[in-house]
């Protein structure tokens, strides 16, 4: 596990969450990741393709996080997983993975990113872009777990 890939995911991870949601977010060990479906209820996927680095990020979120993120985020609660939580996955997802863009394009790492694309439900086949090892950087909030895995070639 290379952390020139993990570092920005963790940084960017964290500022996100802290300055949007005012989410206290405590980062797990990093590990390979067992098996090809997500992590938690709602998830984020974007794909990342430069001249020579591809890659894709998926962010998982469990329900009991996604919904104090979203009630924090919006100021109004939520007791599902409804669209507009759905759409608050995808602009976190955009968040992070910009934010960490800006960080991989510092150590000379250049790629486009696609649209966020979502998958509701846990335990449902989530494919990168990329074969090889996916790495999962666990997360903790006071609400719930949510997962941050990438794969780069």
């Amino acid at each position: 596990m290379n952390v020139k890939y993990i570092n920005p995911l963790l940084e960017s991870t964290i500022t996100v969450l802290s300055t949007m949601a005012m989410v206290e977010v405590t980062a797990g060990k990093p590990m390979k990741k067992q098996g090809s479906n997500t992590m938690g209820d709602v998830t984020g996927m974007i794909d990342l393709s430069g001249k020579s680095t591809q890659g894709s990020l998926a962010i998982s979120f469990s329900k009991p996080a996604i919904l104090d993120i979203t009630e924090k985020m919006l100021g109004e609660a939520v007791s599902s997983i409804d669209e507009t939580v759905v759409d608050v996955v995808g602009e976190i997802t955009n968040m992070i993975t910009g934010s960490a863009k800006r960080i991989y394009s510092e150590q000379g790492m250049e790629f486009d990113l696609t649209l966020p694309s979502m998958l509701l439900g846990n335990d449902k086949p989530l494919n990168h872009k990329v074969k090889g090892d996916a790495i999962v950087l666990p997360f903790n909030t006071p609400a719930g777990d949510f997962y941050v895995e990438f794969c780069f070639n």
